[in-house]
């Protein structure tokens, strides 16, 4: 067992290294300028088209935009938002935030990119249902000889989905009542793949009312509280930031339990944590976004990129600045018990119920959102029989997550992340021309939509 620990840990070190991230990032960046910055400069119009869009319409698709981004992000807002923000910093010091939120303005125009090929290029399945993403933009976008390349994203993404969607998230789940009230981890487990169950056996639909409702919900409640925290330490913000962006350039001394590092550790943590908590790239949200009942790929792909804004802009930031605010960034702590420490500092009794409610119902979300990338990935290479069985063995790890020792599972999950990655970003590259059409179609040639 150790030795396969060892070669695994060698194999995630070697697929997450500098190539994926240069290209992750590097994707990004071609496409952000290739589109004319249109993803910063339209975020505005994001906004307004996602709160329009919160009622069904007649328009093809099976759920409003609003829920199609609310599935997203409750994927996306998760255990990255509160745990991964607190490694970054603890590995790469606080400049590392300010390399996360390059990662994610850069992000903006992978996912909005994502949602346009999927909503172009979906297909309707034999129950009615708007099925996308890459498998099905790779074989529509780019021809028959290279259905391969989507049938590898498909492989790797139904097995990632165990892991980075389900197993993990229960099994923090788990933790946290075992250790906040001694629950046993097999109640929490049973409790939570009973309420998977109810939610997932109604469909895409039941799911997105679901989201919908608890994706707004508990946002506001942590960013609330974190704001709170801040309001209290007011006046250690301006320094907050400052910390930031000027460790970002230069590195950080060693202080306190900080071990100290340079500005290539601040850039690498901020920008696979980055990647982590959003999945920009990944090429999970634009499943999602398929199935959303919309007129034009593009209206969606505005609507999508807000994913991206809202989970590292807004959440993180707000996670990364009470861990500095209250000082206790350097102490040598790390992930979780990190974030808990600063809001329990900040605000104590309730910080520490905040975090831990966060973990908890980020968790939950996460595995009804990465439940139906998971079928609609498995669908797609074993046709829709495999649909309901899918389901049940979704839930049945759910149970297995929360008692289970997740180390070898949480390597190969790690693994089978970047490797879905990679087959996204060459089709993003390659139908890049498509993307830049579709928009440039759409707020016109002479740049008729762009002064709104």
């Amino acid at each position: 067992m150790e030795t396969l620990n060892t070669l695994l840990s060698t194999l995630s070190g070697w697929v997450w290294g500098p190539v994926t991230l240069i290209l992750l990032l590097g994707t990004g960046i071609y496409l952000m300028f290739g589109l004319r910055l249109i993803p910063l400069r339209k975020l505005g119009y994001g906004f307004a088209q996602a709160f329009s869009g919160r009622r069904l319409t007649s328009q093809a698709g099976d759920i409003t935009p609003f829920q199609a981004l609310a599935t997203a992000l409750a994927a996306t807002v998760g255990t990255g938002n509160i745990a991964g923000v607190a490694t970054a910093i603890h590995l790469g010091g606080p400049g590392a935030i300010f390399w996360m939120w390059m990662t994610a303005l850069v992000g903006m125009a992978t996912k909005y990119s994502e949602a346009v090929l999927a909503v172009n290029y979906r297909e309707t399945n034999s129950r009615g249902e708007h099925v996308g993403g890459p498998m099905y933009y790779i074989s529509n976008g780019l021809g028959k000889q290279w259905r391969w390349l989507g049938v590898s994203f498909a492989f790797f993404a139904t097995f990632a989905a165990f892991g980075i969607g389900n197993t993990v998230q229960s099994n923090s789940v788990a933790q946290v009542f075992s250790e906040s009230l001694d629950v046993p981890t097999w109640v929490t487990g049973l409790v939570l793949a009973v309420a998977v169950f109810l939610v997932i056996i109604g469909g895409v639909k039941r799911l997105a009312k679901i989201t919908a409702k608890l994706v707004p919900f508990m946002a506001i409640v942590y960013v609330v509280g974190a704001l709170g925290i801040l309001l209290l330490h007011a006046p250690a913000i301006p320094a907050a930031f400052g910390l930031i962006i000027s460790d970002a350039f230069t590195g950080t001394a060693a202080t306190g339990g900080f071990a100290g590092a340079g500005v290539m550790m601040a850039i690498r943590f901020g920008v696979a944590r980055g990647i982590f908590s959003n999945e920009a790239g990944l090429g999970s949200a634009p499943i999602a976004h398929a199935a959303a009942r919309t007129g034009s790929p593009v209206q969606q792909g505005v609507v999508a990129m807000l994913g991206t804004f809202i989970d590292t802009i807004v959440i993180c930031t707000m996670t990364a600045l009470v861990i500095i605010a209250t000082g206790v960034w350097d102490t040598g702590e790390t992930g979780a018990q990190l974030s808990a420490m600063a809001f329990n500092t900040g605000l104590p009794g309730p910080g520490d119920f905040v975090v831990s409610f966060g973990l908890v119902i980020f968790a939950f979300s996460t595995l009804l959102a990465w439940s139906y990338y998971g079928e609609r990935c498995a669908e797609y290479l074993f046709g829709e029989r495999v649909v309901m069985p899918y389901r049940i063995l979704w839930v049945l790890a759910v149970l297995v997550g929360a008692v289970a020792n997740l180390g070898v599972i949480w390597l190969i999950a790690d693994i089978m992340n970047a490797l879905m990655a990679l087959p996204n970003l060459i089709a993003l590259l390659l139908l890049s021309p498509v993307i830049f059409k579709l928009t440039r179609q759409y707020f016109g040639e002479a740049g008729k939509h762009l002064s709104k």
